[in-house]
């Protein structure tokens, strides 16, 4: 018996091809357009918003629908070629085929939307994006999965996306020059030395990931992970490395001989150099082994911490709680305008990182627990503790069960919260506003340039500047009334047209738009001085974004 395949919601099959408007992109990087008003999303990678496309659909479910462009009939004007032969195959970078001040523009957003449909804060703006000022070679760790290809010879790379099929990669533009001249090392000593690369599925092999770390002053650490104790000829291995990486300054060998996707074993064993590297953020001193974490962006983290610093507005006299502290970067930065500074951490050896790095810095107001931030925050607060201020950098889940409840009990007047997802942010900032504590201030940070990710530093107070009721008493009589007709002022509606497009308006367009649904202006306003003066007329592009935004704000 023949069956019929059925359409979904908007009339769309697989191998359909359609023409798209791309309004906006997914927290993943990939266009937004809908086949009809009102039909569901489709959603397109390498893909701008405002442009047009002819999208091929290679996947329809019931609510949604993937495609892939094959023909861009309306370019974006920030559309760029991508400058990698690897973009989009390694899952690595989303946005090389954009200008990077489009990816800004689309990363704030992000924050911006998910701050207003997830956290409930309507009408919130968030700051202006911190960019990089270096978008390109910012990566000062890599970990290079090993394989390899058809002809049997053995490859560095990373995986495809959603996938763990490696994509071999010579020279990646998000990390220093020094990694790609390791990375060619470690290719040549295994075609010299083979031994057999590690199968994910039968757990046999020995090769598993190259880990490589440089530091600020451009000194790199090598760390080869494998499933066993070891490998033949690792000495030959620090030689070659030595001859084409000067900078190098350690090579270590990891034991991971669990079944599992995490990269490092807990086993180290140095093969050739120093135990630590030594790196500088926000004029302190760091030791990193290959065990430790500490930032990948080293210039953006700076920047990063100084927001939080601002934030947690310390004067010397308060009580400084950093939750998920790691190896106490961002606490031990700050200790030196605290009374005393409490770090808790579950990982072990991040925890002896944090001790090592505070007595390195002849830091002695400051204390580090191990313990999951949860369990440590209701301890503390048995204890008696009643911290002025809170930090939280929680992994990408956001907050454990029950620690803004905590916090809230112990009544710091500032929770500084950093994320690196902006969904847990927003769903922790409404835990949050529901226990008191408002969110004042979210100011995202590009951390990763080119990939999907974003960071954001946040405040959240609680006192008189959210309790506070002002009177304000003012006379409509002479005030210019305009701007508030018909629900939004033209500068909302530029705003709204520049974030979901990042195309600029003029007046004169919005109200040529305007007119056209019938909405009255007052007399002469945005018409020319002259009658025979001549309009420029609003492109499509700019009348489609218009008309979203009169939608939006529900004039039309």
């Amino acid at each position: 018996m023949r069956m019929k395949r059925e359409k979904n919601s908007a009339g769309l099959r697989k191998n359909e091809r359609v023409e798209l408007e791309i309004t906006g992109l997914t927290a993943e990087g990939a266009g937004v357009g809908r086949a009809a008003e009102g039909g569901m999303a489709v959603f397109v990678p390498e893909t701008i918003p405002g442009e047009r496309v002819l999208a091929h659909i290679i996947k329809s479910a019931k609510t949604y629908a993937v495609g892939k462009a094959i023909q861009i009939i309306r370019p974006s004007s920030e559309r760029q070629k991508p400058d990698c032969p690897l973009f989009p195959r390694c899952g690595g970078c989303v946005y090389r085929h954009m200008s990077y001040a489009q990816e800004l523009r689309a990363k704030e957003q992000k924050v911006q939307d998910a701050l207003e449909r997830i956290g409930g804060y309507e009408g919130f703006t968030v700051e202006p994006i911190v960019g990089a000022e270096k978008p390109e070679r910012y990566r000062n760790k890599a970990q290079f999965p090993i394989g390899k290809n058809e002809q049997g010879e053995v490859v560095l790379g990373f995986y495809a996306q959603r996938s763990h099929r490696i994509i071999p990669c010579e020279d990646c533009k998000l990390q220093p020059e020094a990694f790609s001249r390791a990375a060619a090392a470690f290719r040549e000593w295994a075609a010299l030395y083979p031994a057999p690369v590690y199968d994910e599925s039968s757990h046999t092999g020995k090769l598993r990931h190259f880990y490589l770390r440089q530091a600020s002053s451009g000194d790199v650490m090598a760390c080869l992970v494998v499933n066993g104790n070891g490998v033949h000829h690792e000495q030959e291995l620090a030689e070659i490395l030595r001859l084409r990486v000067p900078e190098l300054k350690s090579l270590f060998v990891n034991c991971n001989r669990e079944d599992t996707n995490v990269v490092l074993g807990k086993k180290n064993r140095l093969v050739w150099g120093e135990e630590t590297l030594t790196d500088t953020l926000c004029g302190l001193e760091f030791t990193i082994s290959p065990l430790s974490f500490f930032q990948v962006n080293h210039d953006q983290t700076e920047r990063l911490y100084g927001l939080a610093a601002e934030f947690a507005g310390l004067t010397g006299n308060e009580t400084l709680l950093d939750l998920y502290c790691g190896a106490g970067t961002i606490g031990l930065s700050m200790a030196h305008q605290a009374k005393q500074l409490i770090g808790v951490e579950i990982v072990g050896p991040a925890v002896e990182d944090a001790k090592r790095n505070a007595a390195r810095n002849h830091i002695e107001n400051s204390e580090f627990l191990c313990m999951d931030a949860p369990q440590a925050a209701l301890q503390l607060e048995k204890r008696g503790i009643r911290p002025d201020v809170v930090i939280v950098d929680p992994p990408r889940k956001g907050c454990g069960e029950g620690l803004p409840e905590t916090i809230a009990r112990m009544a710091p007047k500032r929770v500084v919260y950093i994320s690196c997802d902006p969904a847990t942010l927003a769903r922790d900032v409404k835990r949050f506003r529901e226990l008191g504590y408002e969110l004042q201030k979210a100011v995202p940070v590009d951390m990763f340039p080119r990939t999907s990710h974003v960071e954001t530093v946040a405040l959240l107070s609680k006192g008189e500047i959210n309790s506070k009721k002002v009177r304000v008493e003012f006379s409509l009589e002479d005030m210019d009334m305009s701007g508030f007709q018909n629900d939004a002022t033209y500068g909302q509606i530029k705003e709204r047209v520049l974030q979901q497009t990042g195309l600029k308006v003029s007046s004169l367009y919005i109200a040529q738009v305007k007119q056209k649904y019938g909405i009255i202006e007052r007399e002469n306003y945005n018409k020319p001085k002259s009658e025979n003066a001549k309009q420029p007329k609003c492109p499509p592009e700019k009348e489609a974004a218009i008309t979203e935004a009169l939608k939006f704000f529900g004039m039309i």
